[in-house]
C-alpha cells in the first residue's frame, strides 16, 4: 500500500481516524516585530485554538524520541482516557516557553531542526502509521 502522503491526500487519510483536525498554523513573521513578540502572538493564537483540558505534547528537537509503536501505545492510552490530545509545532522561531512548560511531554521527530511545514508532514505520517497499527491495518511494516 502506498503512503497517503505520496498522492497529496493528507487530510482525507488521517481524517478517517477519531477527531483529527488541524487547528492552527504558524504565520509568517511580521516585519518590525521582535522574536519574542512573534512567539507571544503565536502562543496566544495557539492557546485560543486548543480544546479545553487537552493533553499537550510539544514537538521539540530536544524532546523524547519514540518509535512508531511507542507512539501507537501512547495514542491508545490517550484515546482510552477520552481526553483531547494536541501536538504543538512552533513556527520558524520554535514554541514559546510557556507552551513548552504547559505541555506534559516534549516529543522529538528528529534531533535535527526541521522546518515546521516538514515537521507537520512527518507528524501526520507517524500519526497515520500509529493509528494503522492500532487498527491492525497492514500499512505499517517493521
Amino acid at each position: 500500500m502506498s503512503s497517503p502522503w505520496e498522492h497529496g491526500n493528507r487530510s482525507g487519510s488521517i481524517a478517517r481516524f477519531p477527531n483529527t483536525r488541524n487547528a492552527c498554523r504558524a504565520r509568517r513573521a511580521s516585519s518590525g516585530k521582535s522574536t519574542q513578540q512573534i512567539l507571544t502572538a503565536e502562543c496566544t493564537r495557539i492557546r485560543a485554538a486548543l480544546p479545553a483540558y487537552a493533553e499537550l505534547l510539544a514537538l521539540d528537537e530536544r524532546g523524547s524520541e519514540w518509535s512508531t509503536r511507542e507512539l501507537a501505545q501512547f495514542l491508545e492510552r490517550s484515546l482510552a482516557s477520552g481526553r483531547d490530545l494536541a501536538f504543538l509545532i512552533g513556527g520558524a522561531d520554535g514554541l514559546h516557553a510557556d507552551l513548552k512548560r504547559a505541555a506534559g511531554r516534549q516529543l522529538s521527530l528528529s534531533r535535527m531542526t526541521l522546518p515546521h511545514g516538514l515537521a507537520r508532514v512527518l507528524l501526520a505520517e507517524q500519526l497515520y502509521r500509529a493509528m494503522s497499527l492500532l487498527r491492525n491495518h497492514p500499512y505499517h511494516r517493521e
